[in-house]
């Protein structure tokens, strides 16, 4: 028997002909899976269909599990044409085989409008268990991996969307995903949208009944691999600390000459029962950001322009030179120096969560806008998916949490923003949420502009690379310590209580 079986979806006719053109001929293949709703109507010896209403359905990962008994079984994830590069296949088995992985995965080039381009993707680690991990078109699982992993965790989870997705979560329990760091394959690129178009397709209201099913499969993971916290928390720890206001507004800011008036005005005009001020950390500006901060804080002395001492701080260290300032509150609110608050009333709304409750941040909601304030696609940002029980679990999925962001300013002090300009939030706010609850605002309390101007507006690969390798690291950081804050409880002694 040769090695290979091939789980193809069936797309368009030409492209897909071409595709499958490429394994009929090798001597690898065992047989192909074409995956289809109805429109395939056969092919040569090798070809078998599989009629399904979704190619990533636990249906139809749990069908090709049980109609493959060769050594690999290699999923073509997408429909875009797919070019073989010299020995592709004899690669992706080579490697499986010499390193023992549950799955590989490479590199691969895109063709956009004739032109191709490198497209690296990134190693896998502990961490990485979003689901839009970039694995490219094509990955191969071990077959022995597979069926380790469905006598271990069960088989593949009831789902329409995650299956694929339940799949790989549980090989990588006992298996490596190993990342073949060359370029074996090209495609034809069909989502030619830049990074800032892209980055909030999870959120789009659209695709909630996924999410969910997402969110159920990687709890059904942490489970697995002791790092799920059940809904427990501890209390926000009292302070002696006096505070000059109760709430400040920080804004990081370099060179938004353009913005950053504009946000400070949205913060002072703020109505609320308590004093307030806003910190703005200029991180050494070349434009006329000084300037116009300067002058603003001459005319009004809730604002406090703050310069830092030192001069390697990212977002992050601006945000802790913030906290730690004699100026900060009781609470420290986010807003960015290109974004806006959207009515008179966020500050007072985010401190009545805090009141109302014990949390250790709050996090709102946000509308996406263009500059001339007029919502754009997706619109509302809610993360509705956040629940009390689930949402410092599911937080481990996902890229984000929302906006704006406010913490309880002991906290932040005690534990400071990694000093970097990506994932800083993320990362305070899954260390947070590892002990605390978080206190959630579900209407839109905040414009998101989006411009030219935004840093993520159109990441080239390797910066888009770095950031997404740079969450995955914070989410491994976190899921060793709830792994070993769950080893811990299981030897603490039971105090009973009178």
């Amino acid at each position: 028997m040769n090695p290979l079986t091939v789980v193809i979806p069936f797309g368009s006719q030409e492209s897909f002909e071409r595709t499958a053109a490429q394994f009929d001929s090798s001597s690898l293949v065992e047989q192909i899976l074409v995956v289809h709703d109805g429109g395939y109507n056969g092919g040569n010896r090798k070809r078998k269909g599989i009629k399904t209403a979704s190619f990533t359905s636990g249906e139809t990962v749990q069908q090709v599990i049980g109609q493959t008994n060769t050594e690999c079984v290699l999923f073509v994830t997408q429909t875009q044409e797919v070019i073989l590069g010299p020995s592709a296949l004899e690669r992706f088995l080579i490697v499986q085989r010499e390193t023992g992985a549950g799955m590989v995965y490479s590199d691969f080039s895109e063709i956009k409008q004739g032109d191709r381009t490198d497209h690296p993707v990134i190693d896998y680690r502990f961490g990485s268990i979003r689901d839009n991990f970039d694995f490219g078109i094509l990955q191969l699982f071990s077959n022995n991996a597979v069926r380790r992993a469905e006598k271990s965790f069960g088989p593949i989870a009831k789902v329409e969307r995650a299956g694929l997705y339940d799949l790989r979560l549980k090989v990588s329990v006992d298996h490596a995903l190993f990342h073949i760091q060359e370029f074996l394959y090209s495609r034809a690129e069909s989502d030619v949208r830049k990074s800032g178009e892209k980055q909030f397709d999870y959120v789009d209201p659209r695709h909630q009944t996924a999410q969910k099913e997402m969110e159920a499969v990687a709890t059904k993971y942490l489970k697995n691999v002791g790092a799920y916290l059940a809904p427990q928390f501890k209390s926000v720890p009292k302070t002696n600390e006096s505070f000059p206001v109760e709430a400040s507004v920080v804004i990081p800011v370099r060179n938004r000459e353009r913005t950053v008036a504009d946000a400070v005005h949205s913060v002072l005009r703020q109505k609320t029962d308590f004093p307030f001020n806003v910190i703005v950390v200029d991180n050494y500006s070349t434009d006329r950001t000084s300037k116009i901060l300067a002058e603003l804080a001459l005319k009004e002395s809730r604002v406090m322009h703050v310069i830092p001492s030192r001069k390697d701080l990212e977002i992050g260290g601006c945000w802790n030179e913030a906290v730690q300032s004699p100026h900060c509150g009781r609470f420290a609110a986010q807003l960015d120096s290109d974004d806006l608050y959207s009515g008179d009333h966020t500050l007072q709304n985010i401190v009545d969560v805090f009141r109302s409750g014990d949390y250790a941040m709050v996090i709102g909601s946000y509308k996406l806008v263009n500059m001339d304030l007029q919502e754009i696609p997706p619109g509302l940002i809610d993360h509705k998916e956040w629940t009390r029980d689930n949402g410092r679990n599911n937080a481990l999925r996902i890229n984000g949490l929302g906006a704006p962001r406010a913490f309880y300013t002991p906290l932040v002090r005690k534990h400071p923003l990694p000093n970097v300009s990506y994932g800083e939030d993320y990362a305070i706010a899954l260390r947070l949420s590892r002990e605390y609850q978080i206190g959630r605002i579900y209407e839109p309390v905040y414009l998101c502009r989006r411009w030219e101007g935004n840093t993520d507006a159109a990441l080239p690969i390797e910066k888009m690379n770095r950031n997404d390798a740079y969450k995955d690291k914070i989410r491994t950081v976190e899921m060793l310590a709830r792994q070993a804050l769950n080893k811990r409880s299981q030897y603490e002694p039971t105090v009973l209580q009178p």
